[in-house]
């Protein structure tokens, strides 16, 4: 019998959508509950459960909201170890569940979180016991991670059905949340964790950086300016590509948040998902993403913003993406990744769909079907 460790950190991402750009500190969290936030963790660990379910798997774990209870959810019997300290959890508790469910000879580590979550294991792990990581963060820089909750499940049970999976070193990498706050990313290196390394399933380490391709970006931002139309909302998404497009049109932009302009004029600035939504009600909408370099996601990577609730109502033909060819041939093939949570709002923007390279300048990529 497989045997499968689960921890969740249940307050991973829960910054995401109220425009907090992280979940690090408990005076994040209280912010971002007393925003309206709902932790989405055990939801995404639901959804990697799902391929395990009919195989041979023992889930051992930690109790209540770190495990127990999704595990159950999901119609498994789990061994259930450790305790919580009380209240809410935090990054001890998820070290000492690590060390514990790694002493039960367990054959994998799948845990829910971000950065942070990765950071905790690597702080507390050698190379004996693979891990995996469900994306469940705001910012995820790591290599540790499946590109989607349902690929991560995916994967598990290759392992489970005995096929052979390889296995890697990849970088655990995380950034200082205040600095990013400010626009600014900060990204430093903490180690390594052994993983299942099958590239169609695991994403990338984000590549950083400036873009320099100055002629490009500006070809890039004069071919939206020249569509725009008056009586459009824009949402536009974060990111350097985008940013530049706000530099163009001379407005301020949030390089790590989402902006609405109409008319030339930016209405709103960093907004959460319930503000996108009220914004957007009975307008008619665009929303402009970029590719996250080295990684391909365009939903669900530092714009949680944007709900999969939104992103319905829109539909895939009021979606703009932009980047430079550069950071197309970066993917080397791989496939754009939408991560909105939702399986359906997944589906309707997988397939073809335009990426806009320049000035009047577009190519057809793929978005995946996970």
């Amino acid at each position: 019998m497989f045997k499968l460790g689960l921890i969740i950190n249940p307050l991973a991402g829960i910054g995401g959508s109220v425009a907090l750009k992280g979940s690090d500190g408990a005076d994040t969290v209280r912010e971002a509950i007393a925003r309206g936030a709902e932790p989405k963790a055990g939801l995404r660990t639901l959804q990697a459960l799902e391929p395990l379910q009919g195989l041979e798997v023992e889930i051992i774990t930690y109790p209540a909201e770190m495990g127990a209870d999704i595990a159950r959810q999901a119609g498994f019997d789990p061994t259930v170890i450790g305790t919580i300290d009380s209240g809410a959890t935090t990054a001890t508790d998820t070290e000492r569940a690590a060390v514990e469910l790694a002493a039960e000879n367990i054959d994998l580590l799948l845990f829910a979180g971000g950065d942070g979550t990765a950071r905790n294991l690597c702080n507390v792990l050698d190379d004996q016991v693979p891990v995996l990581g469900i994306p469940a963060g705001v910012k995820i820089h790591s290599g540790v991670y499946a590109l989607t909750p349902k690929a991560a499940g995916q994967l598990v049970a290759e392992l489970v059905r005995g096929e052979l999976v390889s296995l890697g070193e990849q970088e655990v990498r995380d950034i200082d949340e205040d600095a990013f706050r400010q626009g600014q990313v900060r990204a430093r290196y903490y180690g390594d964790l052994t993983v299942p390394n099958e590239h169609q399933y695991i994403q990338s380490v984000k590549n950083g950086g400036k873009e320099v391709e100055e002629l490009v970006l500006d070809d890039i931002a004069a071919d939206f300016m020249e569509q725009m139309e008056d009586g459009v909302r824009y949402i536009m998404g974060s990111g350097t590509t985008v940013a530049n497009i706000m530099e163009q049109l001379g407005l301020a932009n949030t390089l790590l948040g989402v902006d609405v302009v109409e008319n030339g004029q930016l209405i709103a600035s960093d907004c959460t998902a319930q503000q996108l939504l009220e914004l957007t009600d009975n307008h008619p909408c665009q929303l402009v993403v970029t590719i996250i370099g080295g990684q391909g996601h365009i939903i669900g990577r530092g714009n949680q913003q944007l709900s999969p609730e939104l992103l319905q109502r829109l539909g895939r033909n009021n979606l703009y993406v932009v980047a430079t060819k550069t950071k197309i041939k970066e993917l080397d093939g791989r496939p754009l990744i939408v991560d909105s949570g939702d399986e359906a709002t997944n589906k309707m923007l997988a397939g073809l769909l335009p990426v806009h390279t320049g000035y009047h300048d577009s190519i057809l990529y793929r978005v995946a079907k996970f």
